[in-house]
């Protein structure tokens, strides 16, 4: 159970924005400002926290199947170009999209001319996908113990799923198992700067309550080792920025949903230098060296 106070996550922004000035990039007059806002953030502010659950992917995605594949998930506009840029070019062959979701990323993979094998943990998403894309072949499992035979598939791809992945190094392994030799392998993330930042899903969970996916904050480093110690060279690596406006100031928390974006508004010029050049995914082509 974690406990949400939008009065910490704003001080927790005038924090990483006064030691991006401490370091340099921003002069006095901006230091001045951030304490100033401090003071009247502590003063004027008495906001009322919640206590949110963390559930497993399982209980976290039968929720959100239901509206996962709706408009608005800025995360969908980074991964088909690294996909598309890898499946795209490789001879027709067997892919494998593990931790499937409803099948968006399935598709772009028959898309490409591959037999696709999808699998997921979560039986709701696997309805989803089933209905979605009659093409693909469907398996329920887990990314620790993938339902596919060794040296199996030509190409593997995995989004938005290694963030809920305690430990990297075994689903590598997996990924390395499946694959043939000279496999390859696409990973799209939420980055771990993100992560950090609470940037995770929301759920609600059926009694109401706030909930929100367990996910865990792999560094880069985290999944260099992971991928170097399964038998993988290292293609490519892009940690994309988006440029955002600055948040309009305001008082209003916004819904409980919205949380934590909608919270920068609570100090606008601190969260617009907290969060100036903070990757928003992790995108990683590997190959599989032979073994």
């Amino acid at each position: 159970m974690a406990y949400e106070d939008p009065l910490a996550y704003a001080l927790g922004l005038e924090g990483v924005a006064l030691l991006r000035a401490f370091a340099g990039e921003y002069d006095r007059e901006f230091v001045d400002a951030r304490v100033a806002e401090i003071r009247r953030i502590l003063t004027d502010h008495a906001p009322t926290g919640m206590d949110v659950e963390h559930v497993d992917t399982v209980a976290g995605y039968g929720i959100w199947s239901e509206t996962y594949d709706n408009p608005g998930n800025p995360a969908f506009d980074f991964d088909e170009e690294i996909i598309r840029a890898v499946a795209g070019t490789l001879p027709p062959g067997v892919a494998l999209d593990a931790a499937c979701g409803t099948g968006r990323v399935a598709a772009m993979l028959v898309d490409c001319g591959h037999r696709v094998i999808g699998v997921d943990s979560s039986p709701d998403m696997l309805a989803h996908a089933r209905n979605r894309l009659e093409q693909a072949t469907f398996r329920l499992g887990e990314l620790r113990t993938l339902p596919v035979e060794n040296d199996e598939v030509d190409v593997v791809v995995c989004s938005l799923a290694l963030t809920h992945v305690p430990d990297l190094a075994p689903v590598f392994d997996e990924f390395a198992r499946v694959l043939r030799p000279g496999g390859h392998l696409v990973i799209a993330d939420v980055h771990p700067e993100q992560v950090a930042r609470s940037r995770v899903p929301t759920i609600r969970l059926p009694d109401g309550a706030a909930g929100r996916v367990r996910s865990y904050c792999h560094r880069t480093g985290d999944y260099v080792r992971a991928a170097v110690a399964a038998g993988f060279a290292i293609r490519r690596c892009d940690e994309p920025v988006v440029s955002s406006p600055r948040p309009a100031a305001t008082t209003d928390l916004g819904p409980w949903d919205a949380w934590p974006w909608s919270l920068d508004g609570l100090a606008p010029e601190a969260a617009q230098a907290a969060n100036a050049g903070v990757p928003s995914m992790i995108l990683w082509h590997l190959e599989l060296l032979d073994r």
